[in-house]
């Protein structure tokens, strides 16, 4: 697995920013379920809001264990991801996502979230595809 390792608390020093946002990018490129799932904190909270899961009825995920099995079903598709914006300040991160599946569909997603201990611990998406 890269990245850090699940148990050791991060801060958000530029060293450790750095780090997440390389370590952010080379996973989803990458599509490293495992290393994407260790920058989340046990208990993570995400919500995505798509055509299929609208504002009223989002998709929620719940822990670590959720957020890799989604990360596992998503990297498991025959598709490309790469990050584009990405920005971290203090306890707050955001970025734009672009993938574009093999016959050619392009999905752009954007999220924000929320750090605790360097880690994420609260995330919203927005995806659209197409």
């Amino acid at each position: 697995m890269t990245g850090p390792a699940h148990d050791a608390p991060m801060s958000t020093t530029a060293s450790t920013t750095d780090t997440l946002a390389a370590t952010i990018r080379t996973a989803f490129s990458q599509r490293d379920a495992a290393a994407l799932a260790g920058l989340y904190t046990d208990d993570a909270d995400i919500e995505i809001v798509d055509a299929v899961h609208p504002p009223d009825s989002p998709q929620r995920l719940h822990g670590r264990d959720a957020i890799r099995a989604h990360l596992d079903d998503v990297f498991s598709r025959d598709m490309t991801h790469e990050i584009d914006i990405l920005a971290i300040s203090g306890d707050a991160l955001g970025y734009s996502l672009r993938c574009t599946y093999a016959d050619g569909t392009r999905v752009v997603c954007s999220a924000t979230a929320e750090l605790a201990g360097g880690r994420i611990a609260r995330e919203v998406g927005v995806q659209a595809w197409g």
